[in-house]
């Protein structure tokens, strides 16, 4: 979870380093260049007037004589005209090239549509199509790119897209013959995780509440057991024993590789195009419901070890396969609105193959499908 974790801050850095830019036209840099002008003589002007306030004050104090007064304003005057005169020379350069460039086509009129329209960046969800005709939209939480909001609205309503799914929440399981609430599992201290892609596929044509969910998920499973215990593999057992020694963290960790499919009723209306000519068929921007199930392969079993020796720390990892299923399956189910919603899954395999007692288990978290 720590890699998956640092590559999305690698990818977000990496996004919001890019140069955001706007092109200009004739006319915008046009009046750029005469409002410099102007505030240049208008700077040059206040300055002068000033300092003759200044020259005017020492006559009526006396400090020096009337002729001595008009040799000073003199002078200054001209230094005043000749900084006006060099710094209006370099803003007209900078016109002389802007028209240069107008003649042989580097620059814009304002009637004309710039090449570019600029770039925005989106952490969350955007539902709206009006990003500018000519802008460009990074969403980082669906990891997709649109050039322009003809793009994003074609690409939004096409009768399959993509999502990128993260869930999280309680996990525990349900063993036979007892309640969940005498588990043998802290229940706020374990927890699940889920990231993977989904496709959403409209099942008809012309019509958007039924859609089938499917793609790939990547499931973590953690346990944390009770009363300082911890997994031991006792031949084709596996039991859960008191440690010897206080443990700071007992954690034992499952991780899947599964294919998820769901039926998605989504009450998402429909839209349409500002003519009025066209429908657009929208998903994730109302509420939903997916009811399913899902199937796939355990990657690898871990279990997770701290405590002290000696006042020393110690963190040990236990790799191997614990007796786990290697097969996973189950139902699954939510419910929510837009991009967000409550999930709830459910193994209907053991979770170790051949122990006594059949533990199944159970997740309940928050799910969000960046669409």
């Amino acid at each position: 979870m720590q890699k998956i974790i640092l590559y999305t801050i690698v990818m977000v850095f990496s996004l919001l380093t890019k140069a955001v830019a706007q092109e200009k036209t004739f006319e915008h840099q046009a009046k750029e260049i005469a409002n410099n002008i102007e505030m240049i003589t208008t700077e040059e002007k206040n300055a002068l007037k000033k300092e003759v306030e200044a020259i005017d004050l020492q006559v009526k104090e006396g400090k020096i004589p009337t002729e001595k007064a008009q040799e000073l304003k003199l002078k200054i005057a001209e230094e005043r005209a000749k900084n006006i005169e060099t710094k209006v020379a370099i803003e007209e350069a900078k016109l002389a090239q802007l028209v240069q460039d107008k003649v042989d086509g580097k620059v814009l009129n304002s009637d004309e549509k710039p090449k570019r329209g600029g770039t925005m960046i989106v952490l969350g969800s955007n539902s709206k199509d009006s990003i500018g005709e000519n802008r460009t939209e990074i969403n980082l939480g669906s990891m997709k790119i649109y050039n322009g909001e003809k793009d994003k609205a074609e690409r939004r309503s096409k009768r399959t897209t993509s999502q990128f799914v993260f869930a999280f929440g309680l996990n525990n399981v349900i063993t036979d013959g007892e309640n969940l609430e005498d588990s043998d599992y802290r229940v706020w201290g374990s927890h699940f995780y889920e990231w993977g892609v989904t496709y959403n596929s409209r099942i008809f044509k012309n019509n958007n509440l039924l859609h089938a969910k499917y793609g790939l998920s990547l499931m973590y499973n953690n346990l944390r057991p009770t009363d300082n215990r911890y997994f031991v593999k006792n031949g084709n057992q596996t039991d859960l024993v008191t440690s010897t020694i206080k443990l700071d963290d007992s954690r034992f960790r499952n991780v899947y590789l599964t294919a998820p499919l769901h039926l998605e009723f989504d009450f998402t209306p429909k839209k349409l195009s500002k003519d009025g000519t066209k429908t657009y068929f929208r998903t994730h921007e109302s509420v939903r419901l997916g009811i399913g199930g899902y199937g796939g392969v355990r990657i690898k079993s871990k279990q997770i070890l701290k405590y002290e020796a000696d006042d020393i720390k110690v963190k040990e990892k236990q790799k191997g396969d614990f007796n786990v299923s290697d097969l996973t399956y189950g139902l699954s189910a939510y419910l929510g609105y837009g991009q967000t919603s409550l999930y709830v899954k459910y193994d209907l395999n053991p979770m170790f193959k051949n122990n006594n007692i059949d533990q199944n288990n159970v997740s309940l978290g928050l799910r969000f499908d960046f669409n």
